[in-house]
């Protein structure tokens, strides 16, 4: 099958994309990796990253901060294990159900919240110096939108069967 001009320029529009977001998280997360080193804390995994940032948004149930990232609970759970190791959080009774657990942040963690919480900052300043305040602010508006439902495929795209 012969790929025509226009198909291999979204091809690569896509790839750009998809690479482009990547090498924007890991800019991010190694810069704020590097911040939390700085200020004397252990190295975290990228997991444990992901997962923190999730339970500072507001996210406490082990079940839902694996939907947020897509991952299963059995590899939430090993991640959060070994966060309980690090002091960064701890599980506890969910106080609507005793029968269920709740992520909690530790005084470590809430001391590595606030840390953290710098580093995000100085890289969103360290961004609009480098990129310009519009810029920064457009991808933070195209990145926060719904994006609907993800696709799915069910049939042949390409022939529409």
């Amino acid at each position: 099958m012969d790929v025509t001009d226009q198909e291999a320029g979204e091809i690569s529009t896509a790839g750009a994309l998809l690479l482009g977001l990547l090498n924007g998280f890991s800019w991010i997360d190694e810069g704020l990796q590097n911040y939390m080193r700085s200020r004397g804390w252990p190295s975290v995994t990228r997991p444990q990253s992901m997962v923190m940032a999730i339970i500072v948004m507001g996210v406490v149930h082990p079940s839902d901060i694996a939907r947020r990232l897509g991952l299963t609970r059995q590899a939430v759970h090993k991640t959060l294990r070994s966060m309980i190791e690090l002091d960064m959080i701890s599980l506890v009774a969910d106080p609507s159900n005793k029968r269920v657990k709740i992520v909690e942040l530790t005084e470590t963690g809430l001391a590595m919240r606030k840390d953290s919480g710098d580093a995000v900052r100085l890289i969103l300043l360290l961004l609009n110096d480098r990129l310009g305040t519009k810029r920064v602010k457009d991808a933070i508006d195209v990145l926060s939108d719904d994006w609907g439902e993800i696709p799915t495929f069910d049939t042949d795209v390409s022939t529409g069967q």
